[in-house]
């Protein structure tokens, strides 16, 4: 599927996803991602059990240099829920997070990231 709005210079967008990989910014990922308005990290979580304080590090890294406020988990296939401790844990590091399906978060960074909103996506891959 292609996900391409009008983004503005200097800021990547996720483009394509599915077959577990990822194009961004012209750029092939295997497997699942951190992505950032600047940046795209490997991740090394395959389902929702792997989504921990810990896996999620450099997302709590950016938020406490300003970077991101919002951080959308695509869950894989399907939504899933969070369980409230992350939630919590993140909340006190002033993330809000919205879990979605891979799909629908990967098209909603790209449409909050050319709004200029401070958001991260962790996206599992599908």
């Amino acid at each position: 599927m292609d996900v391409t709005p009008l983004i503005p210079a200097g800021r990547q967008i996720i483009e394509t996803y599915g077959d577990g990989r990822f194009r961004i910014a012209n750029v092939l990922h295997p497997g699942s991602v951190l992505v950032f308005p600047a940046r795209t990290l490997m991740w090394d979580v395959t389902e929702m059990a792997g989504v921990t304080s810990q896996s999620l590090g450099a997302v709590i890294d950016a938020a406490k240099m300003g970077e991101v406020d919002l951080l959308l988990i695509g869950c894989g296939a399907r939504m899933a829920m969070v369980p409230g401790d992350l939630r919590a844990a993140l909340r006190a590091d002033g993330i809000v997070i919205e879990p979605m399906d891979t799909g629908a978060a990967a098209r909603t960074f790209n449409v909050l990231m050319a709004e200029g909103r401070r958001v991260a996506a962790a996206l599992i891959a599908v």
